[in-house]
């Protein structure tokens, strides 16, 4: 599974610090935000101590990490809903798995402002306004040629594209009441129908609220006012980073870091908090393969079956699906060897529809 999330915001929030944190990157930060330059693009390694571990043990020529896509994506201004984001960057963002958007709670006399003063709750709904202006143009949009086609539409087709009208006529109203589309309950036949419009409000959105260093080791008061704003709000998580600290302490030796991490009582990276929050609200999990070519993690929607995990390594491995052998993670480090957990009964056979857990390793066995 590709992942790709997208960061946004209003300008001097943080974004490019955020986005060359999360992907080792060193995009220029300050005159960047917001312009309508070229997106920026990074690729982010997920964090696994499990991998290290199984990697310590086998030992393997190749040691693969699951990975995100981040793009680095500004708001030319942001003064009227409505005209806000480029339809070259509104396309960015519908090319995304989730979006992050990144809000100012730091005060700092040199970063303009357009309402001159920091105000969190105001500006997250500047953008979403933003957002929903931009579904609302799709809906209104399709609904007038989809009810030109329902003219001359006749059986399956018919159904189709009836279904697909009465999400819209769903759709509409709520975006006008300035409720986004995640807050609605949408089937899975519903998601299969819309999928190709990419909506924006439909899509899981994190939070990420730019403290002043004075906050870092205690956000909560910070984040309480968005946390009880978006409590009612499906698919939306909200987590604290104080992005200027943190580059500083990217610039520190690994262990130097950790120190000055643990003396401040921050408990993880950016990186590992914002991966963390982002396969909550995707629902995602991931699984190993481990042997002495390569140890690799691979990501896949929590409920996966074992065929479907077979599918997310190869093609061919789901088609030609047989049977997989699971083992814990864990479990195999304690063995000390795929050889001994087969000895002493630890590696379970399951057929191609056992759901798959975080953290299992799993040796597909196929034919094709």
């Amino acid at each position: 599974m590709n992942l790709s999330s997208t960061i946004t915001g209003l300008p001097y929030v943080g974004k490019t610090t955020l986005f060359n944190l999360l992907t080792g990157g060193h995009a220029s930060t300050g005159a960047f935000a917001g312009a309508e330059g070229e997106t920026n693009i990074g690729v982010a390694k997920v964090p696994d101590l499990r991998v290290d571990q199984l990697a310590a043990l086998f030992k393997p020529k190749k040691t693969t990490f699951a990975e995100i896509t981040y793009r680095d994506l500004g708001l030319a201004k942001s003064a009227t809903p409505g005209e806000g984001i480029s339809p070259k960057k509104l396309g960015d963002l519908r090319n995304s798995d989730a979006l992050v958007h990144v809000v100012r709670a730091f005060a700092d006399p040199s970063v303009p402002h357009a309402e001159g003063s920091v105000d969190a709750l105001r500006d997250v709904a500047t953008l979403d306004l933003e957002l929903l202006f931009s579904d609302h143009a799709i809906v209104e949009k399709r609904l007038d040629s989809l009810e030109r086609e329902m003219r001359s539409a006749k059986g399956p087709d018919r159904e189709t594209k009836e279904r697909e009208l009465a999400f819209l006529q769903r759709a509409k109203p709520a975006l006008e009441a300035e409720t986004p589309l995640r807050d609605l309950a949408v089937e899975p036949e519903e998601q299969r129908l819309i999928r190709g419009y990419r909506f924006l409000t439909l899509m899981p959105q994190l939070l990420v609220v730019n403290v002043d260093e004075a906050d870092v080791a205690s956000p909560d008061a910070v984040l309480a006012p968005l946390r009880a704003a978006t409590a009612a709000h499906r698919g939306t998580a909200v987590v604290a980073v104080c992005a200027k600290l943190e580059a500083e302490i990217a610039e520190l030796p690994a262990e130097e870091a950790m120190a000055f991490r643990a003396e401040l009582g921050l408990a993880e990276a950016p990186l590992d908090r914002i991966v963390r929050a982002t396969y909550d609200l995707l629902g995602l999990s991931s699984f190993f393969t481990a042997g002495e070519d390569e140890v690799r993690a691979w990501t896949i929607y929590k409920g996966s079956t074992a065929q479907q995990a077979a599918g997310a390594i190869h093609s061919d491995l789901e088609r030609g699906f047989i049977r997989a052998e699971v083992i814990r993670w864990d479990a195999l480090l304690g063995a000390g060897s795929e050889a001994n957990a087969r000895k002493h009964g630890l590696l379970r056979t399951e057929g191609k529809s056992y759901v798959v857990q975080d953290g299992e390793t799993i040796n597909v066995l196929f034919n094709v």
